[in-house]
Order: C-alpha cells, then sequence, then structure tokens
C-alpha cells in the first residue's frame, strides 16, 4: 500500500464506528444471525450461492471460542431451519487455534460434524503466516474423518504451490484467494503481476489434479483466466465454482452468473464488523477512498 492510500484507510479508522458503519453495511449483512439469512435468501433467489461467517478472531480465552463454536453450530441450524443454498465459513483463531491447538481442533471437529449431519460444508479460513502450518494440519487431521470440510489457500505466499502439492493428494476442495494480509516480502509477492503469475499457476496445477476449486477473486484479469483454463481443461460443472465477497463487483457477479457459471458470495456478520471491515479497505483503498471522499460531502 503506497503512502496515500495508507493515510486514507489511516484517516477512516479515526472516523466514529457509526459512521463507518453506514458504509461498511453495503459488505457486511449486518450484526445478527437473521441479518445473513435475509441476504443469503436474496442471494439464492438471485442464482448465487452463499458461505456464511461469524465474524470474529483473535481471541484471548478459550471461553470465547466456546462462543464462537456456539455461534457457528447456530449458522448452521439456522441455514438447514431456512433451507438456504449455503455453507459455513471458519477462521481457526476465533476457534482457539492460537491458545491451544487440540482445543480447537475438537471445537471445529464439533461444528463439522453438526455440518455433516445436515449434509452442508465447513470451509476453514487461512489466516496471517503465523497460522499457515497450524491450519494445515488442523484441515488435514479433519480430513481423515470428514469429507465435507475445505480450507482456503493465498497466491500471494510463496510457499502455497508446494503446499498445493501436498494438499491435492488427499483430494482437497479450495478456495484459492490472492490473500489479505500484510506479509514481508521474504515469504510474499508483493506485485500484482507476480501475485497474478502465483495465482494462475495454483490454479492450474489444482484444475490438473482434478481437484475442487473455488475461484475466489474480483480480479477480471484472473477470471478470464479463469474462463480459458476451464474450457481448456473441459473441467465439469461440479469442480469449480467462481467466489466472490458481498457487496465487491456485483457488476462481475452477474457477468459471471449469466455466463452459466456456479457462483459462491461470502456473507459476513457479527459485532465483529469493524475489524473486518479495515481489512477490506486495507486490501482496497479505493473503498477507504470512497469513505472519506463521502464524509467531506456531506452537508
Amino acid at each position: 500500500m503506497n503512502i496515500v492510500n495508507r493515510a486514507i484507510v489511516n484517516f477512516v479508522k479515526l472516523l466514529p464506528k457509526s459512521t463507518v458503519y453506514f458504509f461498511a453495511k453495503k459488505y457486511v449483512a449486518g450484526t445478527r444471525l437473521q441479518d445473513a439469512m435475509n441476504v443469503a435468501k436474496d442471494l439464492n433467489s438471485k442464482g448465487i450461492l452463499a458461505t456464511i461467517d461469524v465474524l470474529g478472531e483473535a481471541i484471548t480465552n478459550l471461553d470465547e471460542a466456546a462462543e464462537t463454536q456456539k455461534a457457528c453450530i447456530e449458522v448452521l441450524d439456522a441455514i438447514e431451519k431456512n433451507k438456504v443454498n449455503s455453507n459455513l465459513s471458519i477462521k481457526p483463531t476465533s476457534l482457539g487455534l492460537a491458545i491451544n491447538k487440540d482445543v480447537c481442533y475438537n471445537l471445529v471437529e464439533g461444528i463439522v460434524q453438526k455440518a455433516a449431519e445436515y449434509n452442508n460444508f465447513v470451509r476453514i479460513d487461512m489466516e496471517d503466516s503465523p497460522y499457515t502450518d497450524l491450519t494445515i494440519e488442523l484441515y488435514t487431521k479433519l480430513h481423515e474423518k470428514f469429507p465435507n470440510v475445505g480450507i482456503v489457500v493465498q497466491a500471494y505466499l510463496k510457499r502455497t504451490y508446494s503446499d498445493v502439492e501436498n494438499l491435492n493428494r488427499l483430494g482437497t476442495n479450495y478456495r484459492l484467494c490472492k490473500g489479505i494480509y500484510v506479509e514481508p516480502a521474504s515469504i510474499a509477492y508483493k506485485s500484482r503481476e507476480d501475485i497474478r503469475k502465483n495465482y494462475i499457476k495454483i490454479l492450474d496445477k489444482m484444475l490438473t489434479d482434478g481437484n475442487y476449486v473455488g475461484i475466489a477473486t474480483h480480479d477480471e484479469f484472473l477470471i478470464n483466466k479463469a474462463y480459458g483454463m476451464l474450457r481448456e481443461k473441459n473441467v465439469p460443472e461440479d469442480k469449480y465454482e467462481f467466489q466472490m465477497l458481498y457487496g465487491v463487483r456485483e457488476d462481475l457477479r452477474n457477468k459471471i452468473v449469466a455466463d452459466g457459471h456456479k457462483i459462491r458470495v461470502y456473507v459476513p456478520f457479527g459485532e465483529k464488523w469493524y475489524e473486518y471491515s479495515m481489512r477490506r479497505f486495507q486490501e482496497n483503498p479505493e473503498l477507504a477512498w470512497y469513505v472519506a471522499k463521502s464524509v467531506f460531502s456531506f452537508k
């Protein structure tokens, strides 16, 4: 992020949370579970799938982890009750991964087991680099018992292609994204061109080896590259989907639907909306600039 963009994001951080929420709510379903259900139903009505995420991470004690598990199971119950076409995304650190990996495994296992009872699916999100190995270990252990679990990998990490080579042997179900956490250049690609190259290289490997891939990007260049790769490899419709964030590039999302591809939208909700929104602004400073400009245009 350049100096100007960093300054814009820092300015937004100084605004009252109520002001930020006025703009952030375009990208967050709301604070309540029912808000997420309403958004998922609306997406389904447009032929779009959902994955719901209870916002939260970086907990400080295992009681909070247990509360997160309870909230995740409530999401699965609500998905089943409301008959929405959605799965669940979870962040391992919100379930205690940074405190006790064994407790985290047991909590996540309970979530995946509940999802299996509903014939549903759980996606384990990838967070910043201190948790990459722990997250892969968590996923691998769960995958030995449950087929209804998948993982996220990040194309900007230099290690990811090697990780994918190993994970492909398990028949892993992926979400492939660029990655949004701030990482040192020693472990992460920094230029857009390098990240794109690695994304394409990883996607090619996943599809060649027959893995299911959630192609998660708002980058039209990468989407067009994926279109070509899917045609060239004659990838069956049941082996991939596109994925996007709620409220981002809806024009492109609708084009993907119109082109006949399956697409899933990541629907976050919860009281931790502020932290999520700040990451979105850091990833895309244009959103932060929009907020800052709108503040000064109020009369």
